[in-house]
């Protein structure tokens, strides 16, 4: 499984909390989909896989508590993972798939076999009777509470036809993994949880499952006090670089910026031979669709300062980028999952952030058309410190229905022109620049107006699919001058900026206003290009040429692009290393 794309945001409010988040793209048969439902009175229920152990017992009640010095006391509630016994399950719960004699299965995860036997059930109306003394554990002597709440990895529970339980367990010894029955669909809507032949626990299963019987809070919030204070940032007591190649070259190399290759290099993009953008970069990293010419993009996006300081509008950054990405790499975005990464809720200024966060989210996801398929919600991500910026992280999917329509972001040639597409504001707020240059965290965030990026993301869809383009790169931390290196770096092309500006120098460069892409364009293509911008009402500017390998900024000289690979390519590992 090819690792093809990803992000990595550094901060200080990350320090004792970091946050990684996984996002898994499948493709699948619609027509061989199988339930996460139980059905049918009298079917066997299997679990399969791994033993049970009492790794992982009561791990989601530690994701629900804030990070002390006596958190290290709480590891045995994490969970052991094991990578190749995950693939032998995989692999067998595959073959048993084409076997037709599945009627519904789903994995454990949190609250392990509680969780699974109950969601299973009220998904189908129907109860279980559970054995719990029949599933097998690692450890000898595990009590009943121990055997329902583990967390133990790489299991699934499958119900299965009945008369059909011999043909399931031969796949699963073939694989050397447990297929061991532990319980049968009743009609009653209740769980009968047994040990040794006592019922030690009964609930009707609707009870446990979000929409049954569980408690729906509503919380109070309130909105901090920083966030009118953070709205009435000037730029104007920011003072502009009396050197802009040097603050350039610095730009570069901060670690939200600079290239993560040292963390992508890591781990195999070229597994399975189908990743398009191994070496040709693109907004978002496209698969290859085998048999097709079609392909997927995929993007994961979130700029937890943005959200920090304008939840809402953070919130519909991330999707709006996103959904940029898609575009930019010539894909039609298609539906988002997410993980909510908060403080704790019970806060009413981090729930305050929550709610709007999603106020914000639902938003843009309806005017973008991406349906939310999932996600997850994590709390209590905070310690004695304080909470981490609210990161609602956003992956994304999206369709390229013609990869000749597949678009990268790096220049292919000296000489073409280059046209921003999109109205640059007089604004540096929550740039890399004002936070880790200027040294001002308190501002709100970049300019958003999310019908100026609907229009901009149709605009970049009909360029790209009239093939007008030879690339395209969104604008985003940075700014022009970020986007402009990251796309000559390739092949190695500089850049001249000429274009009349009407804003601060420092805001035009290295400012973070949305919804703005640059494209080069052959010069034989700029009429066309220009005739389908004022068709679609979208603002636009010629902002210069590619070149050779020199950079200028209207005829300010501001070395070659070597100088700021090298810079780009080698910060990274100075942190990542220390």
């Amino acid at each position: 499984m090819p690792t093809v794309g990803g992000e990595v945001f550094f901060d200080e409010v990350y320090q004792t909390n970091p946050l990684v988040n996984a996002m898994s793209v499948g493709f699948i048969d619609v027509n061989k989909i199988i339930s996460a439902m139980a059905a049918g009175v009298g079917n066997p229920v299997f679990i399969v896989g791994s033993s049970t152990g009492k790794d992982g017992i009561g791990g989601a009640s530690f994701a629900s508590k804030d990070i002390s010095e006596d958190s290290a006391n709480d590891l045995p509630a994490v969970q052991v993972g094991d990578p190749f016994q995950e693939k032998l399950l995989l692999e067998a719960s595959l073959e048993l798939a084409e076997t037709g004699a599945i009627v519904g299965m789903q994995d454990m995860g949190a609250a392990g076999i509680t969780c699974s036997t109950s969601e299973m059930s009220a998904k189908g109306g129907i109860g279980m009777n559970v054995w719990l003394d029949k599933v097998p554990t690692r450890q000898a002597n595990m009590q009943p509470f121990e055997i329902l709440l583990s967390e133990s990895q790489e299991r699934m529970l499958i119900v299965v036809q009945k008369g059909r339980e011999a043909e399931v367990m031969a796949i699963f010894d073939k694989w050397d993994l447990n297929c061991v029955q532990i319980a049968e669909i009743i009609e009653e809507e209740m769980l009968y949880y047994y040990s040794n032949g006592e019922l030690v626990a009964k609930i009707p299963p609707h009870e446990l499952v979000l929409g049954g019987g569980a408690p729906v809070y509503d919380r109070a919030y309130s909105e901090p006090v920083y966030f009118s204070e953070f709205k009435k940032f000037d730029i104007s007591k920011i003072a502009e670089p009396t050197n802009y190649v040097q603050t350039a070259k610095q730009l570069m190399g901060l670690s939200n910026i600079a290239s993560k290759r040292p963390v992508y290099t890591q781990y195999d993009s070229m597994v399975g031979v189908n990743t398009a953008t191994t070496n040709t970069p693109s907004d978002a990293a496209v698969v290859r669709v085998k048999g097709t010419n079609r392909g997927i993009a995929c993007t994961v996006d979130c700029n937890a300062r943005y959200v920090s300081v304008d939840p809402k509008v953070g919130a519909m950054i991330a999707v709006s980028e996103a959904a940029r990405n898609i575009v930019c790499s010539g894909g039609i975005p298609s539906a988002i999952t997410n993980c909510l990464n908060f403080g704790n809720p019970y806060n009413p200024e981090v729930y305050w952030q929550f709610v709007q966060a999603i106020q914000g989210m639902g938003e843009a996801c309806r005017k973008f058309d991406t349906p939310v398929t999932g996600g997850n919600v994590s709390f209590y991500n905070q310690s004695e410190d304080g909470p981490v910026f609210p990161t609602p992280t956003i992956g994304m999917v999206g369709i390229i229905n013609d990869m000749n329509h597949f678009t990268s972001l790096s220049f292919k040639k000296a000489g073409d022109i280059l046209v921003l597409v999109g109205d640059t504001k007089n604004d540096i707020s929550s740039s890399e620049y004002l936070v880790n240059i200027c040294g001002e965290r308190n501002s709100s965030a970049p300019f958003f107006d999310i019908e100026a990026e609907f229009v901009l993301q149709e605009s970049i869809k009909k360029l790209i699919s009239n093939q007008c383009v030879e690339s395209a790169h969104d604008i985003s931390e940075g700014g022009v001058f970020a986007c402009l290196v990251e796309s000559g770096i390739q092949h190695q092309i500089g850049f001249s900026i000429e274009a009349t500006i009407s804003v601060r120098k420092d805001a035009f460069l290295f400012g973070e206003s949305q919804s703005r892409v640059i494209v080069s364009v052959s010069q034989d293509k700029l009429n066309s290009v220009e005739s389908t911008l004022k068709s679609m009402n979208q603002g636009y500017s010629i902002l210069g040429k590619t070149t050779a390998g020199n950079l200028s900024c209207w005829k300010e000289d501001f070395g070659s692009i070597s100088d700021y690979t090298q810079i780009y390519n080698n910060s990274i590992s100075d942190i990542l290393y220390a």
